[in-house]
């Protein structure tokens, strides 16, 4: 099991290190106190009640919410990039709408579920 998030990134297929890179620093760098550590074996970004997470799965990366809510203006704007209930599905081939992305982890982490 992956004990640390630095562990994690670095077990990265190479492949994805970058787009995974990205989207990690995009929440560092808008959030530069939240707490990032392994939750569910996954790295998870905390500030208050809000969370996000990042998971690198067998053929996408996905961004985990914890409210369908958080993700509703993403879906109708992208409609061709894969998501589930609360979360966003990259695949290698799918674009990063970065300001889209923004959007949604502010929305997570700045209104918890059920805000």
């Amino acid at each position: 099991m992956v004990e640390t998030v630095d562990r994690y990134i670095a077990d990265l297929p190479e492949a994805r290190k970058a787009r995974f890179m990205l989207l990690h620093q995009m929440i560092v760098d808008e959030y530069p106190d939240v707490v990032v550590d392994m939750h569910y074996r996954m790295p998870t970004y905390r500030q208050g009640e809000g969370w996000v997470a990042l998971a690198n799965q067998k053929n996408y990366i996905s961004l985990y919410t914890c409210s369908a809510a958080h993700i509703e203006s993403f879906k109708t704007d992208h409609p061709h990039i894969k998501t589930g209930k609360g979360c966003i599905n990259f695949k290698d081939k799918d674009p990063l709408p970065l300001d889209d992305l923004l959007s949604v982890v502010r929305h997570a982490i700045s209104r918890p579920k059920g805000a």
